[in-house]
């Protein structure tokens, strides 16, 4: 088997690789190539992916191209992480919509539109490609942001072997099976929403619903995601939130946090990077691995301390290393080989997904693309059933999803009234005046990657 990753230059390669190379016997992964149009990144990154590759799997065929034709023939899966644009355009995406007193977060707020401007036209390139040079039942697996607006646009223009993943539902769950000190297998989660919009109704210890536990124990406020909403809520909801939901339920708190801060989340991760590449630039990363990763320790402690700390004024605070060998979370990478296992080892499994609705949560059209726990079989995909949906949770899945279904379209189809009338759905901009100033200014912002915008 092999397996493509496009985008294999990002900060996060090591993670992509030790997560495929501890299973690769397992999955029978015999090839595995990493490509990015970014050679100075992918040879940093994807030159230190290669080589806990080989410290874990020797036998693995590890290369790396910046070209994509090449990783992409005779491929069986494909991920594709990609940031079109780098992280300066991002900077920009998210400063354009605070100047407009607009919440800019990248993926959840304003700014995931214009990210998406870029995202969405480089993965139907990509895709064509797989169309043309990868197996014919190749799969792609989409975490390129926003996850759950480009995964609609894919499916709408046709790409029905994409599916879009994302770890923060699982990473969720990893950290309450930490919490409770037992093993991740043993903790599941029955969810349903949008990508960075979904909720737990349902999580089980063993089979044993859990969930009224969870949310009444203040150490899930400490130890995990929960950290970011008020306890009191929760409890009288019943629900476990994606921590993204932050962004809705504390609007104008993030937004009072983000202003005030010194610089955004985009630019706090453009600084960090620069420095990371700085000094790992020239070295040896193979051969002075050692060396290298605790240059890489030092700023990706930097970069997951901050994570969400301008926009809730809470910092993780933990002592963050990277260790080959230590068994792998998954991460990202885990959705996508639990799918590969369960079609490669032919029995039927679940697992969070987007995916097509099909009738699963009220009020949406079959073709929109959810986040939701799914029965996974070779032969299909079926989203859970759920009886007990939260009211409010509905209409605010809802209004977001029209809001991506609307946003899709003008993308695909380069309508600047259908972008305004998208924008101004959304429930973080909410103004038909502000759509049309953030439309204007995304497009023009955007012209070398989305051109003739009519």
């Amino acid at each position: 088997m092999k397996l493509a990753v496009i985008g294999g230059g990002g900060v996060r390669s090591m993670f992509l690789a030790k997560s495929i190379a501890q299973r690769a016997d397992e999955l029978n992964i015999e090839k595995l190539v990493f490509m990015d149009n970014d050679e100075e990144k992918l040879a940093v990154f994807g030159g230190m992916a290669g080589k806990v590759c080989s410290l874990l799997a020797p036998k693995l065929k590890f290369s790396t191209t910046t070209n994509a034709v090449e990783a992409l023939i005779g491929a069986d899966y494909v991920i594709t992480t990609i940031r079109v644009g780098g992280d300066d355009m991002r900077v920009a995406d998210e400063r354009f919509a605070l100047a407009l007193g607009v919440l800019g977060q990248e993926t959840t707020g304003a700014a995931g539109f214009s990210f998406a401007m870029r995202s969405i036209p480089a993965l139907i390139h990509y895709c064509e490609f797989a169309k043309k040079y990868a197996k014919p039942n190749v799969k792609i697996f989409n975490f390129t942001n926003p996850a759950g607006l480009v995964s609609q646009a894919l499916r709408d223009a046709g790409y029905d072997f994409t599916y879009g993943i994302c770890d923060a539902p699982s990473g969720m769950l990893h950290a309450f099976a930490d919490m409770l000190k037992v093993e991740p297998d043993r903790v599941k989660g029955e969810i349903y929403g949008l990508n960075h919009l979904s909720f737990f109704n349902k999580i089980t210890l063993d089979g044993k619903d859990i969930l009224p536990q969870l949310v009444a124990n203040d150490a899930a406020y400490q130890q995990t995601d929960l950290r970011y909403f008020s306890k009191e809520l929760l409890m009288r909801k019943q629900f476990i939130p994606n921590e993204y939901l932050y962004y809705f339920f504390s609007s104008e708190q993030a937004l009072k946090h983000i202003l005030a801060a010194k610089e955004t989340r985009g630019e706090q991760i453009a600084r960090i990077n620069k420095l990371m590449l700085a000094e790992l630039k020239g070295r040896d990363v193979v051969n002075e691995f050692d060396a290298c990763l605790k240059i890489f320790e030092k700023y990706y402690g930097m970069r997951e301390n901050s994570y969400m700390a301008s926009e809730t004024g809470i910092s993780r605070g933990t002592q963050w290393h990277f260790n080959p060998f230590s068994k792998d979370a998954g991460g990202y990478a885990g959705v996508a080989l639990k799918y590969i296992d369960i079609i490669g080892s032919g029995k039927k499994d679940s697992m969070i997904l987007c995916t097509e609705n099909n009738g699963t949560i009220p009020g949406l059209l079959d073709s929109d693309i959810i986040e939701v726990t799914c029965d996974i079989t070779p032969e299909a995909c079926t989203p859970h059933k759920f009886t007990d949906f939260d009211e409010e949770a509905l209409e605010l899945i809802r209004r977001v999803k029209l809001y991506e279904r609307k946003a899709a379209k003008a993308i695909l189809t380069k309508d600047k009234n259908m972008a305004v009338d998208a924008l101004a759905l959304h429930p973080l901009v909410n103004s038909y005046s502000l759509a049309e100033k953030l439309a204007a200014l995304y497009i023009r912002h955007n012209e070398a990657y989305s051109p003739d915008w009519r």
